[in-house]
Parts: C-alpha cells; sequence; structure tokens
C-alpha cells in the first residue's frame, strides 16, 4: 500500500514537473518564436562559451593585466596625486575654521573639469539659471536639519512635499484621485513604480514568478529593479527607422506572470517617444499596469501644446497608463535628488509603501526605499516649481526644444553633415542622437572632447547624443560648427588612410572608441564589467 502511495506520488510530482516546463516553453515560444528562441540559444551558448574562453590559463592573465593597466590609467586621470595635494583619510584633531572650510569648498569647486558652466556638457547638469540657485541655497539653510519622517516636527516640510507631487500630477493630466510621493532620483522612482506593480501582482494575482516587457531603450534602471526585486525581463527591439518599441512583439511576451509594461517618453538614448497610445490600449485590454517613464522629459514633454511643438499622447489622459515617473531635478531645475512617481489611483501607490507594524521601536511606515529623507532637498524642489511657474517652463521649453531643433535641421540639412551623420528617428523633445555609417561615430565623440565637449556615447547602434540644456542653448551655434569641423577633420583623416592602403574606419585610439569598441565586439561583457567595476571603486579612493 505504502509502495503503491509513493508511486503515485511520485508520478504528481513528474506529471507537475513536465507540466511546468510545458508552460515555460509554451510561452518562450508564443513571445520570441522559433527563430527568436533559437537565437537566444545561440546567443546564450556564445556568450557562455565565451566566458570559458576567457577563464583559461593563460588568456585570463593577460587580461586582468589589461584590464589593471586600464583602471590605473583611470584612476591617475580621476584620483589627484602630487604633493601638492592634501587628502584628508582621518578626521582633523581640531577641527578647521570657517574661513579654512570656505576656502577648501572653493578651491574644490575650482578643480579642473568639463565646463558645464559654458554649456559644454549633454545633460547632467539641468542648470536653471544663478537666481534660482541663489533662492534654493536660501531654502536648504532654513530646513538644513528637517527630515520629512518627522511631519509633525516638520510640518512645513510636509506641506511642500504634498504641493510638489499635486503640481506634477496636475502637469500629466492625473485624473480625481490621482496620487504621488517624491524620491531621490529618477532611479528609485522607476524602482519604486516597478516594485509596487510587482507586489500588486503577487497579492492579487498570486504571480510569484513576475515578468516585465520593457523596450530595449528603456532607461537602466528597470533592469536594475528587475535584479533587485528578483523580476525576470524581456526586452523588445526597437528598430530602424522608428526607433520606438515593437507593439505586436510586447503582445507576443505577455503571459500570466506579466506583471508591468514599460514605455518611455522620450527614452535616454535616442530621444523617441515610445508608442505611448498603442502600449495604453494593449495594458487596458490585458488589464496590466502601464509605467511611462518621462524622467528625462520631465517639465518640457508635458508643455510641447503650449509652447507650440509637436507632440504625442502619452500621460494619464490615456486609460491604460497607470504610473508615471518624472524627474523635477532635471527639466524642472529642482537641486539634484528630487524626482516624482505618480500613479493613477492609490490601488497602485499602496503597493510601494512599506510598514511595519510590529516592530519593537514603534510602527515603522515609510513610503519609499528611504527612511530619513532630506527635507532641505524637499524645500530646494518646491522653491523652484513655484518660482519657475508654468510661464517659467513653457519659456524654458521654447528655448531647449528650439535649440535641439537647431542641432538636428543642420545634421538632417548642411551637406558637411548629412552625407555621414543621420539622426536617429524622429526625436520631439530635448535629446537629439545621431549615428553614422561612413565614419567611425567614436572618433567623432573623442575628437569634440579633445574640443572641451562632453557629449553622450551610444551603443547598440554605435551613436552620440546631445541632451540639451539651458547652458547648451547658449551655445548651440559654436557645438553645431565644432561637429562640423570635426566631421570634416574625420574625413579627411579616413580619405588620408584609403589612400595609403591601410582601409577606411581605422583603429581608434581614444577613450570612447576603446571603451566601446571593446563592449560591441566581446559576446561576454564580463571584461565590460571588470572595468566598470574599477570605474566605481576608483570613486571611492581618496
Amino acid at each position: 500500500m505504502l509502495i503503491a502511495c509513493a508511486r503515485r506520488l511520485r508520478n504528481i510530482v513528474f506529471i507537475l514537473f513536465v507540466l511546468r516546463w510545458t508552460r515555460k516553453l509554451f510561452y518562450q515560444l508564443k513571445g520570441r518564436g522559433i527563430f527568436g528562441s533559437a537565437v537566444d540559444i545561440y546567443t546564450y551558448l556564445r556568450r557562455t562559451l565565451f566566458g570559458i574562453f576567457l577563464r583559461l590559463p593563460g588568456v585570463r592573465t593577460k587580461v586582468q593585466t589589461q584590464v589593471a593597466e586600464t583602471i590605473l590609467k583611470l584612476e591617475r586621470k580621476l584620483v589627484p596625486s602630487g604633493p601638492g595635494v592634501l587628502r584628508i583619510t582621518s578626521l582633523p584633531s581640531e577641527g578647521w575654521s570657517e574661513e579654512e572650510v570656505r576656502q577648501k569648498l572653493v578651491e574644490l569647486s575650482e578643480m579642473e573639469h568639463t565646463r558645464w558652466e559654458d554649456g559644454r556638457v549633454s545633460g547632467a547638469v539641468y542648470h536653471g539659471g544663478d537666481d534660482l540657485i541663489r533662492l534654493q541655497t536660501e531654502a536648504f539653510g532654513k530646513f538644513t536639519v528637517s527630515n520629512p519622517i518627522h511631519p509633525d516636527v516638520f510640518p512645513g516640510i510636509r506641506k511642500m512635499e504634498a504641493e510638489i507631487v499635486a503640481m506634477v500630477l496636475s502637469l500629466f493630466n492625473a485624473p480625481a484621485g490621482a496620487v504621488g510621493v517624491t524620491t531621490s532620483g529618477g532611479t528609485e522612482s522607476i524602482l519604486m513604480a516597478v516594485l509596487s506593480a510587482r507586489n500588486k501582482a503577487y497579492t492579487e494575482r498570486n504571480v510569484a514568478e513576475p515578468e516585465m516587457i520593457l523596450p530595449e531603450t528603456a532607461h537602466t534602471a528597470f533592469r536594475k529593479a528587475g535584479e533587485y526585486f528578483k523580476i525576470k525581463i524581456h526586452l523588445v527591439a526597437c528598430k530602424a527607422p522608428s526607433y520606438r518599441v515593437h507593439l505586436p512583439s510586447v503582445s507576443r511576451l505577455i503571459n500570466p506572470n506579466t506583471v508591468l509594461l514599460v514605455g518611455s517618453a522620450p527614452n535616454f538614448p535616442h530621444g523617441i517617444i515610445d508608442d505611448i497610445s498603442g502600449l495604453s490600449k494593449l495594458a487596458h485590454k490585458k488589464k496590466l499596469p502601464l509605467h511611462v517613464d518621462c524622467c528625462l522629459g520631465s517639465f518640457i514633454i508635458p508643455l510641447l501644446p503650449k509652447a507650440g511643438f509637436d507632440f504625442e499622447p502619452f500621460d494619464f489622459k490615456l486609460k491604460g497608463v497607470t504610473s508615471i515617473s518624472c524627474d523635477t531635478h532635471k527639466y524642472g531645475f529642482a537641486p539634484k535628488g528630487n524626482s516624482t512617481v505618480l500613479y493613477r489611483s492609490d490601488e497602485y501607490r499602496k503597493y510601494q509603501y512599506f510598514i511595519s507594524p510590529d516592530w519593537s521601536g514603534g510602527v515603522y511606515a515609510s513610503p519609499s526605499i528611504a527612511g530619513s529623507r532630506p527635507g532641505a532637498l524637499i524645500a530646494g524642489c518646491w522653491a523652484s516649481l513655484v518660482k519657475q511657474g508654468e510661464n517659467g517652463y513653457i519659456d524654458a521649453c521654447h528655448k531647449i526644444v528650439g535649440a535641439k531643433q537647431r542641432i538636428e535641421s543642420a545634421i538632417r540639412e548642411r551637406p558637411e553633415l548629412s552625407s555621414d551623420l543621420k539622426v536617429v528617428g524622429k526625436p520631439l523633445v530635448s535629446v537629439v542622437a545621431f549615428l553614422s555609417n561612413t565614419l567611425n561615430i567614436y572618433d567623432i565623440a573623442d575628437a569634440m572632447s579633445a574640443k572641451g565637449w562632453h557629449l553622450n556615447a551610444l551603443q547598440n547602434p554605435p551613436a552620440i547624443h546631445v541632451a540639451v540644456t539651458l547652458p547648451i542653448v547658449a551655445v548651440v551655434d559654436s557645438l553645431i560648427q565644432d561637429l562640423v569641423e570635426v566631421t570634416e577633420e574625420i574625413k579627411d583623416a579616413e580619405r588620408k588612410r584609403v589612400a595609403e592602403g591601410k582601409g577606411a574606419k581605422g583603429k581608434a585610439m581614444g577613450d570612447s572608441a576603446a571603451l566601446y569598441g571593446v563592449a560591441g565586439s566581446l559576446p561576454n561583457k564580463s571584461v565590460v564589467v571588470d572595468l566598470a567595476k574599477g570605474f566605481l571603486d576608483t570613486l571611492y579612493k581618496a
């Protein structure tokens, strides 16, 4: 009898095992198809075999030596050295005077750097003007010790934070009952939206193996969320000429484990707005949450219509959009460390809250990842929003998008550029990306760096982008002229290589070309991971 029961149990376990993997295979083939699944297997095997090759004794030693040399060069570039450099590696035995501290702060602020003040940096610094910075500094001073975790102690901070959320919700056509929270930046806003979707699916649908579907151009914070929260990620191609997410592929990938769909408005690499209307219809039909990442678009994209520019629907007016991330510290010109995540209703926001009712230290509740938060940053954000007002942001939209259009028009229309550089897709907001089928685009990136510009090098496909800010608006003509000169110089160098019989697109020697040349050529990215880890380690060397 016991033996018969054991056999039945064994058979049941076997049948459940077969059903489980049959279900997985079915959804894999549904989502990727036979050809796509074969490509996935090939890519996996190629990456695995190359990883084994990199770990062979002779190869491993050589690779580690080259990685160490590269990291050492990076350290020499980033970490000041020499007899005149003061290194503070322990607390001073006696505190410095205020004047000594002020002097050192001035010295640190004036260290040699890429001149963002002169508009020579793409993105990075979303400067709202010196007057606004002075006002933000005053706000910091009044609320330096404040902490939103104690709303009874700092009621002004609670009020300002609630008003920030309300103001941003109004920009994005939020319906009655819409809610949100402030966060430390776009990454935290994205993490919270993903966490909310995962928890909602687990609680309401018992989804224990969550999956989400992303455009391949979606911000890498979604990949970070997938790793942190153990969510399987499906990447969907964004192919030329539109470079927008392919909706049929998204639809095929949806299965009972799907917890979230994602679109960008616009995406970081190319400044392209995904087909949010199409994603909204799909999400609404499948009864799935749709998160729209507007961190980069922030206060530019919702004001495009009022500024008179082309516009595509993307916000809560679309009934399938359930959450939006918007960075107030980008084109809202708030101090760094400010963002918002917005929800159509509290039915979504409540799943990102953390509440511990039985802790010995008392009942503990926090709205997001952080416990204590800097109230001074909230004050600085609030001051920025009310100081600028809608008219101030519309004016900034005119200037920024207008400058973007000038760069785009120059690349599309000026013969010196249009014959070799191609704009990626149809950007509508503040970012314009361009690639080249005739020149090494990373040579152009490095040559622009040599002229003092800090532009963003991209990969898959190799490209460069410019994220226009107010400082760039003032020097956009110089940027275009330098781009023309650099392109001509590189074309002359290519012609010379061909004439000498060395072939076009010769070996590039600049930093961008070196890094992205390696990254693009390796099927296994472990070497790139080692380089990136070395870079991060270097940031913490005194």
